[in-house]
């Protein structure tokens, strides 16, 4: 691509930036929803400004090499189909910011959202008597993160298959001061993990089904499969999960689980557990929550 001349000004980068991203068809769903958004992110991004002070900036003109770092910015997003998160090494849940690169998946649980204000109410009435909690699959760490920031006593454990994975989770629970509240742990779901109990287990698993992954669009061709693929139908991980995680809650404990658009699915393919979908902010139906009790005894088939 070839940086045009006319480009002077924030607001004409974001004009232009725009139009590029919808002519070429780009795909937005690791963060901002659209190209307007996604532009508005890249740009200020790219020129150190502040993410709430959009306006106060769009008529300034851009510097030589202000004009050539966000064009060199826009043109990767524009030819790689590369997230923004792994172009700009950073994802937001909410007001947290996350380091973030091609080793795990760009954060957006529907998960984040009900750890945040009243952590998981009314399923937990007292978020100081949360002693333990398991993040599996924690990929960047994000939710072990949100789990210590919901639960002022409770210490994590943050397990993922994946080494690659808990080294920058690893960074991103020390950019946090986390260290002694946050255990990485090694695990494979829960072979890694025996012996161990907790008040809540949280979890934002695979669950992509293999129709699903086929039809990926190229943005998320660039994050792990092993973090998204999960069997043909999309329950392989949560199979595991449903099958073993009673064995490690305590008396009362709570499963929480994101099942993303699989609802029905689950609801079809377990249909003697009483799932409770739960309504957040930024969906309905994406995540279940089962008290250990609801739990089978025996295991499950996986």
């Amino acid at each position: 691509m070839t940086r045009p001349d006319e480009l002077i000004t924030l607001r004409d980068f974001l004009r232009w930036a725009v139009s590029r991203f919808n002519e070429a068809g780009l795909h937005f769903g690791h963060g901002a929803g659209n190209a307007f958004d996604e532009a508005i992110y890249l740009l200020l991004h790219a020129l150190h400004l502040p993410h709430d002070r959009l306006d106060t900036f769009l008529d300034a003109a851009l510097t030589e090499d202000e004009r050539e770092a966000v064009f060199a910015l826009l043109e990767r997003r524009i030819e790689e189909r590369l997230p923004a998160a792994y172009l700009t090494r950073e994802a937001w849940l909410s007001d947290f910011s996350f380091y973030v690169d091609e080793r795990v998946i760009v954060p957006r649980s529907h998960i984040a959202a009900l750890l945040l204000d009243e952590p998981l109410a009314p399923w937990i009435d007292d978020p100081a008597a949360v002693a333990s909690a398991l993040d599996l699959c924690t990929g960047s760490g994000c939710l072990a993160i949100l789990l210590a920031h919901a639960f002022p006593n409770v210490r994590v454990d943050a397990a993922d298959i994946s080494p690659q994975a808990l080294d920058v989770a690893a960074r991103n629970v020390a950019d946090y001061g986390l260290g002694e509240r946050v255990t990485l742990l090694r695990s494979d779901m829960f072979s890694g993990l025996a012996g161990r109990r907790y008040d809540l287990i949280i979890s934002n698993p695979p669950y992509v089904t293999g129709e699903s992954m086929r039809a990926l669009p190229a943005e998320y061709r660039h994050e792990p499969a092993l973090a998204l693929a999960s069997g043909e139908d999309g329950l392989d991980a949560i199979r595991a999960i449903l099958a073993n995680a009673r064995a490690h809650l305590e008396p009362g404990g709570l499963l929480v689980v994101e099942a993303g658009a699989n609802r029905a699915i689950v609801d079809a393919a377990f249909p003697r557990l009483d799932f409770i979908w739960l309504e957040s902010d930024n969906g309905e139906g994406m995540v279940f929550v089962l008290q250990r009790e609801q739990l089978p005894r025996e295991q499950l088939p996986q």
